[in-house]
């Protein structure tokens, strides 16, 4: 029987509890993993390193968090994710809300498109 989001947000809950020794309580969909769950640069490696376990699924680098999208100069300038990059972080993160980072698309505030419902939505992709 197929996972539901509920079960699959159960998990991502566990795994994001033990990662970053918080209350469970605290894991609700739109925390944000590091404003809210004080993830930190580190922890992503962990994070997904316990969602391959969790799920027995294969998380390529670069597939959950585009990073190489930051080092072209079409889409960053001055710091800003421009409205190409918008467009190219849309096409490889469809799990993702980018609603609030739109408003404001500071490269220092990219960290802040990372919620627990994103891990759930994108696990969801996976399963």
């Amino acid at each position: 029987m197929p996972m539901t989001r509920d079960d699959v947000l159960a998990k991502v809950r566990g795994v994001l509890t033990e990662a970053l020794a918080v209350d469970p309580k605290e894991v609700v969909p739109t925390a944000r993993l590091n404003e809210d769950l004080g993830a930190e640069s580190i922890d992503y490696l962990d994070i997904t390193f316990q969602l391959e376990k969790a799920f027995s699924i294969k998380i390529p680098q670069g597939e959950l968090s585009p990073e190489s999208v930051f080092s072209n100069p079409e889409y960053v300038s001055n710091g800003h994710v421009t409205p190409a990059g918008l467009e190219e972080l849309k096409r490889r993160m469809p799990f993702a809300d980018f609603t609030a980072f739109e408003k404001n698309p500071d490269i220092n505030k990219f960290r802040d498109v990372f919620t627990v419902d994103t891990l759930v939505r994108y696990v969801m992709t996976k399963i």
